[in-house]
């Protein structure tokens, strides 16, 4: 394979060429068809890309989300190789999106295209084309119900939204109609009978929800940075992390622009029915769940997100994760310490490998042995990647740490139980304090939080999973918020959270075959990118809130009774992280938490803990005695 590097402004050139070295066919039919050719386990570029057969088939659903009284039709750009026509049958990559005439794809927008008019994509966001159809793959750029070419109107994970790329598996497969433009019948009969889905954000999520539905011909998916409850999105533990209908509001942004007016009514359903009054888990919000449904999961998942995604936060992997690993479900995980990113964008090279031989395997039936390695990829330092043959890593186990209380100081962390002796203390939350003043000044006694520091590491301390915090308070009011910070005090070099972690450069690199249509050269080139990194004192290690009237109950919500004790107890989001030796451990304990997005509570609340059960519980790798042998006596 080769990959032309280029400056940007320099006219594209070929980036992938046949190699010579090829193996005999593999999945072929009769001796006179085509057939994919595999060589050091992976599919090769035998087909043409110029000459591929691009079409738009409309697909009829059996949802009506405008409520108009007609099914929604769904748009699909298709584009495969010329073999498919001389009996060569390929799988399907497919893209779902509700983005391709909005926000577009990728780090660089890219649209959907069609510059002379004919109904056929001159230009194809990413680069999946590319790559892949050369390779023996037919790739689809599905238009969410609402979107782009497709009728209807977007519904912000409601089955219609969830379920688009269900119809188009079963138009793939036969078991429903579709059409061209001049409303002609078009079956796939090219089609091998397996489908993957892949994308981020949005993209993914939709490969999630499908997945959740044990649609048949679904073979893999690879949902990058997605969501797997639009609760979680939404709302964390109770509390409103984004408000104002967003629901309503991403129809809007998402809405074919010629059709925002005409889907008003829409999301003013949307609008009217989310509780943002309450940020309670209702019957609105199931429908939007898919994690409950994992057993219905028939296809293989490789999942791919950010540690520091602060749009799609790790909580959505990591519940999806934990679901498909107690259904069985063949799956593979890679964790970046960059944000919203796709793989693309920060570890190019071997995405591209990975995700070619995972295809392979899945849709091509190439044994090329990439279920035997290591299921988990992990990004222990900036571009430092660690292998693991499970997540959480094998040998982490849940570990209590005390949060001991120290009178006028800061507290600290202990293996050892608290005693009921020990002082309770007390703090007023401020709902204007930001994170900065939270993790800052970490030894110093402050009135709007509690901080527990332990001592400088004596060796390195390994967490995967996903902590949980544990208060025995006492409020002042009959509602507010709690919330936690996990701190790592020492200087060392990370991946910064600005720019999601990444800077993107001018000088491009190609990863796939060029053609011209509409006078367009469609290539595969895009700017390279490198880690922002910085040497910083601190870093937020991960985080948790809650809603004081859900302690019990995400889905009611009880008053509390002012100056009754209450056990408190919510998870932080997932994390694996190492904590250096000579770092010391932080646990930051406030109210509410305005730069997590969340509402702050009006009440001010003043809080009280008591020490007996107030704590931290940590998936240590290596359990006590780890925690032990680091200091944490």
């Amino acid at each position: 394979m080769v990959r032309a590097r280029r400056l940007l402004a320099v006219p594209a050139a070929l980036a992938l060429i046949a190699t010579a070295a090829v193996a005999t066919s593999a999945g072929a039919g009769a001796a006179d068809e085509p057939g994919i050719v595999v060589a050091d386990g992976v599919t090769q570029p035998v087909f043409g890309y110029d000459d591929a057969i691009r079409e738009r088939v409309f697909i009829t659903s059996p949802y009506d989300s405008d409520v108009n009284g007609e099914p929604d039709v769904i748009a699909v750009d298709i584009m495969r190789p010329a073999a498919s026509e001389q009996g060569l049958k390929v799988p399907v990559i497919m893209d779902p999106s509700p983005y391709y005439s909005t926000l577009g794809r990728g780090n660089e927008s890219e649209l959907k295209v069609d510059l002379d008019g004919d109904g056929l994509l001159d230009r194809w966001p990413l680069f999946y084309d590319n790559y892949f159809v050369p390779r023996g793959y037919a790739i689809v750029l599905m238009d969410m119900i609402g979107t782009n070419n497709s009728t209807g109107c977007p519904t912000t994970g409601d089955v219609s939204d969830n379920l688009s790329p269900k119809v188009v598996i079963d138009w793939l497969n036969g078991r429903t109609p579709g059409v061209d433009a001049d409303g002609n019948a078009v079956v796939a009969d090219w089609h091998n009978g397996k489908t993957g889905l892949i994308g981020k954000s949005y993209d993914g999520t939709l490969a999630n929800a499908t997945a959740a539905s044990g649609v048949e011909g679904l073979s893999t998916i690879v949902p990058i940075s997605a969501i797997s409850s639009w609760y979680d999105y939404t709302r964390s533990n109770g509390v409103v992390t984004r408000g104002n209908s967003y629901p309503s509001s991403l129809s809007n942004t998402v809405t074919n622009p010629a059709r925002r007016a005409y889907c008003q009514p829409v999301r003013d359903v949307l609008a009217a029915t989310d509780g943002d009054e309450t940020g309670d888990y209702t019957p609105f919000w199931r429908l939007r769940d898919y994690n409950p449904d994992a057993g219905n999961v028939t296809a293989s998942v490789f999942v791919v997100h950010g540690i520091n995604d602060e749009n799609v936060r790790p909580d959505h992997f990591s519940k999806w994760w934990d679901e498909l690993a107690a259904n069985d479900v063949p799956r593979k995980l890679w964790l970046t310490q960059t944000g919203h990113i796709d793989p693309f964008e920060f570890r190019r090279d071997a995405w591209v490998d990975e995700l070619h031989r995972w295809f392979d395997y899945w849709l091509h039936d190439v044994d090329n042995g990439i279920m035997d390695e290591p299921i988990a990829d992990i990004e222990r330092a900036p571009d430092v990647w660690a292998e693991y043959n499970d997540w959480p890593v094998p040998g982490a186990r849940e570990t209590r740490l005390w949060l001991k209380p120290v009178a006028g100081a800061a507290g600290r962390l202990s293996v050892t139980p608290n005693r009921p002796s020990d002082p309770a203390l007390s703090f007023v939350d401020n709902p204007d304090q930001r994170e900065t003043a939270m993790i800052t000044n970490e030894l110093a006694v402050q009135p709007n939080r509690l901080a527990y520091v332990s001592q400088p590491l004596t060796a390195p301390l390994h967490i995967s999973g996903t902590p949980r915090v544990t208060l025995d308070a006492s409020v002042s009011t009959t509602d507010t918020n709690f919330a936690a910070i996990l701190v790592d005090y020492g200087p060392a070099e990370r991946v910064q959270r600005a720019g999601d972690g990444i800077v993107q450069g001018t000088v491009e690199d190609c990863w796939g075959e060029t053609a011209t249509w509409g006078g367009f050269a469609e290539d595969a080139c895009y700017r390279q990118v490198t880690k922002r990194v910085a040497l910083t004192e601190r870093e937020v290690v991960t985080k948790g809130i809650l809603d004081a009237v859900n302690l019990d109950d995400y889905s009611t919500a009880t008053p509390l009774v002012p100056g009754q004790s209450y056990d408190v107890d919510f998870p932080l989001l997932p994390e694996d992280y190492v904590f250096p030796a000579g770092h010391r451990i932080g646990v930051i304990i406030v109210g509410s938490y305005r730069d997590y997005g969340s509402q702050a509570d009006p009440n001010r609340a003043t809080i009280t803990l008591a020490p007996e059960r107030t704590l931290i519980e940590l998936p240590i790798v290596g359990g006590r005695a780890a925690a032990t042998a680091a200091g944490l006596r």
